[in-house]
């Protein structure tokens, strides 16, 4: 009979994708996520099968987070009030290992060759796209956006300048929370 495994499978998970948020995919070693994930190899292959199964369930667990924070913030603030607050939430996040979003750095990394993770990320990317259009479509119901704005345009500026935004934040010289500011102050001008 098999043992059961004596750890936490989304505690490893979360760990790892810390560290491929800060390291990106090329820059994490099995080696290293054996020593971060205190694993043997054939447990850390048993647990996950390969280190792209494991990279995909920690782009999953980065969307799914970003999307919780997202209606987190829409229910207490609403829909515009979540996207006016989000920029700085992303960047005053002291817990978070890079300031860049994960699943940019992904794509950007991997796309050149074909990989499938690039994919997977910009599949998280185009969704987390409409989940800001729906935001948008909510706040010119509220009328807090005039309706002659196109929701989707409005998202994909708006995502364009919250991922140029983090980017940047990489930036030692960068001030990211004047940028979050000047973006949420942007929003109340439509």
């Amino acid at each position: 009979m098999p043992r059961k495994p004596s750890y936490d499978r989304e505690d490893l998970i979360r760990r790892a994708r810390d560290m491929f948020w800060k390291q990106g995919w090329a820059g994490t070693s099995l080696k290293n996520l054996e020593t971060t994930l205190y694993l043997k190899p054939g447990s850390f292959y048993a647990a996950f099968g390969s280190k792209d199964a494991l990279y995909q369930l920690a782009l999953d667990l980065y969307a799914a987070d970003g999307a919780a924070t997202l209606a987190a913030l829409e229910h207490a603030h609403g829909p515009l009030g979540a996207l006016q607050a989000f920029p700085r939430h992303v960047i005053e996040n002291k817990a978070a290992p890079a300031r860049a979003c994960m699943l940019a750095k992904t794509f950007l990394e991997l796309s050149p060759h074909g990989h499938p993770l690039a994919d997977h990320a910009n599949g998280h990317l185009t969704r987390m796209e409409h989940r800001f259009a729906d935001l948008f479509g909510k706040a010119q119901a509220q009328n807090q956006i005039g309706i002659g704005h196109d929701a989707c345009g409005l998202a994909r500026r708006y995502q364009s300048d919250l991922l140029g935004m983090r980017i940047s934040a990489e930036r030692p010289d960068y001030d990211a929370a004047a940028t979050a500011l000047e973006i949420a102050q942007s929003l109340s001008r439509l």
